[in-house]
């Protein structure tokens, strides 16, 4: 079953890996409505553009459907329609004849890496431009060469989703994820992918905590909804995730919310110490996706990221590199179970206490072996420890600290004892 969920994540992937997305647009609509196809309670919202969010406003729709750069034999040397990333992100449009030298300035390529076109955008001002591999922009030859990008900019709408599952409690864990870049595939896809899995599961899940779970675009999708929902989230929210960089193999990563001793700060440290432990924690001070909002100051939602190679920190990242061949099944398959752990472990994170004074006879209540084994001691020194520290000052992750095991091997023992009516739990 865990191998078929990391094949449908990559098939999800490569579903939605062709599609031009950017802050706005058609391409988003049409990853929001994949996903929808998902998760059938995903509600689509649109917010007009010039809606004021804080210090920012929602900027106009981008429309582009055709883009190229054509030599004087009529030779597209450059061309959207083979790589979406071709073209810089919310170019105005353009349909000139230039000199390869006036055209140089507009064209953007990496020369430490030859083969990899760049990702480059240019949201908040006016300008257009094209992107380039080295070894392709080694070949270009002096000449005339005809520009043309058909785009629009105009007033429209910015697209985000949004998922509530209720839970028996108020309280609310975030999930975050982004949907407004081109073809790349651990930094745009992995984390929509994995969190719709993680999404799928919850909605079978009988839920403690009630789930909030957005899909939008980067930076001013997430300022965009905190100006919504400010206040309920400042109340309601007790842990937060955002999702990206979730599909690769190489690496483990976490980064700390802005106070770093956040409930998801805990949580998502016990969780990776025992699912991947070498991996690579990164501070607030290396922040640069919405946890940048989520953190900031007069904000200050306990929020997280758990990643496999982290943004910036791989050497595809933002560029055409970031393909399909970059994640793997099983690279999404291991975010998903890092995270799927964090939740598993917050839905049980109470504080527990012992209802008996001393310890109590767990002869008699079929918890102490009537057979030596090789593990018989194990589980009963376990089971010890967790009623030594049950005096109702420990949450689940700092009791599972404390006795020195996965918080996730505890849930089944304190099972055991409540349902012996050794502890309780508030």
């Amino acid at each position: 079953m865990s191998s078929d969920l990391g094949e449908s994540m990559y098939k999800w992937a490569e579903d939605l890996f062709p599609i031009c997305r950017s802050l706005t647009g058609p391409g988003v609509r049409q990853t929001l409505a994949y996903l929808q196809g998902l998760l059938p309670g995903l509600s689509i919202h649109e917010v007009p553009s010039g809606t004021v969010a804080f210090d920012w406003a929602v900027p106009n729709e981008w429309i582009i459907s055709e883009a190229f750069v054509e030599n004087e034999s009529g030779v597209k040397v450059i061309d959207f329609r083979n790589n979406n990333l071709h073209v810089v992100g919310y170019s105005c449009p353009i349909d000139k004849v230039m000199s390869l030298e006036e055209l140089q300035p507009h064209l953007h390529s990496i020369p430490a890496q030859a083969k990899a076109i760049p990702y480059v955008t240019s949201y908040y001002e006016n300008n257009w431009g094209f992107c380039i591999s080295q070894e392709e922009r080694n070949c270009l030859r002096p000449g005339n060469y005809r520009v043309c990008i058909q785009s629009e900019l105009m007033a429209g709408a910015m697209s985000y989703g949004e998922l509530i599952l209720p839970g028996r409690d108020e309280t609310e864990i975030l999930l975050s994820t982004y949907v407004c870049h081109p073809s790349m595939a651990n930094n745009e896809l992995s984390g929509p992918v994995v969190t719709t899995a993680l999404a799928r599961w919850l909605m079978e899940l009988d839920r403690r905590h009630t789930y909030r779970i957005i899909f939008i675009p980067e930076t001013i999708g997430s300022i965009l909804y905190l100006s919504l929902n400010l206040k309920h989230l400042q109340e309601c929210v007790v842990a937060g995730f955002v999702m990206t960089c979730i599909g690769d193999t190489r690496a483990y990563s976490f980064l700390r919310s802005r106070k770093g001793s956040s409930l998801a700060d805990r949580v998502a440290k016990h969780v990776l110490k025992y699912h991947a432990p070498n991996y690579i924690e990164y501070s607030f001070l290396d922040r640069g996706s919405d946890e940048r909002q989520f953190c900031s100051p007069g904000v200050d939602l306990p929020v997280v990221s758990i990643m496999r190679s982290k943004y910036h920190c791989y050497p595809e990242y933002h560029t055409s590199l970031d393909d399909l061949s970059l994640i793997s099944p099983s690279g999404l398959l291991g975010g998903f179970e890092a995270m799927q752990k964090c939740l598993r472990i917050l839905e049980s994170n109470y504080f527990y206490r012992a209802t008996l004074l001393c310890e109590p006879q767990l002869g008699r209540r079929g918890l102490y072996p009537t057979m030596s084994t090789s593990t018989s001691g194990v589980t009963v020194r376990d089971l010890k420890n967790i009623l030594a520290y049950s005096d109702g000052s420990l949450d689940l992750i700092d009791l599972a600290e404390t006795i020195g095991i996965s918080a996730l091997d505890c849930i089944p023992l304190l099972n055991k004892l409540a349902l012996a009516g050794l502890i309780d739990h508030s």
